[in-house]
């Protein structure tokens, strides 16, 4: 009797460790996926870019967030004073629902994703200190640095959000080039 209760209790106590050996390697698991996902975070904002690579993807940015704030703005006319920059939009919109729509909207006619804004602001901010503007007019300044933007992006930023994003303010700077030269034909035409 005295060794069943013995080796009952030792089997009970190997229960019992296995159990915390399961629940260690789960804590583990999720500690290290929670680790690599903070290494490609900082890979995201600690990349070698060259001062172009920053001073082009900068243009691209800020015009996506410029283009961002405007729509916004341009559909909440009786809010624009109140909503000087992008950040103000931002900080209001969880507060305010009629801001909210008019925010997915806009995201959602641009292709971009609140994912893709964090991004963009956050490169934003980072390299604002470094990078100068390549505004839309001077479009031959940009292209003089690089023919294909778009294969820079994929061959320089290694990290698939960032490069995800910049790929769509590519997208929305180009666009809206694209919409400006065809309302200026329409209004040459028109004339």
């Amino acid at each position: 009797m005295k060794i069943e209760n013995k080796l009952q209790t030792l089997e009970n106590k190997f229960k019992e460790l296995d159990s915390t050996l399961e629940k260690l390697t789960q804590k583990f698991e999720i500690q290290g996926t929670s680790l690599e996902e903070q290494v490609s975070q900082d890979e995201m904002w600690t990349s070698l870019f060259t001062s172009v690579e920053i001073k082009l993807f900068y243009s691209y940015v800020s015009e996506t967030i410029s283009c961002l704030h405007n729509q916004v703005t341009r559909k909440l006319p009786d809010l624009a004073r109140s909503l000087p920059t992008l950040a103000s939009v931002l900080r209001r919109k969880s507060k305010n629902q009629r801001i909210r729509l008019v925010w997915d909207s806009v995201l959602e006619s641009l292709g971009l994703q609140e994912g893709h804004i964090r991004a963009l602001c956050t490169f934003f901010i980072t390299h604002s200190y470094e990078a100068q503007h390549y505004p839309i007019y001077s479009a031959n300044q940009r292209q003089k640095y690089t023919g294909d933007i778009i294969t820079m992006i994929t061959k320089v930023v290694k990290n698939q959000m960032l490069q995800e994003s910049l790929l769509c303010a590519v997208q929305v700077v180009e666009n809206g080039k694209a919409k400006k030269k065809a309302s200026k034909a329409v209004s040459f035409v028109q004339k």
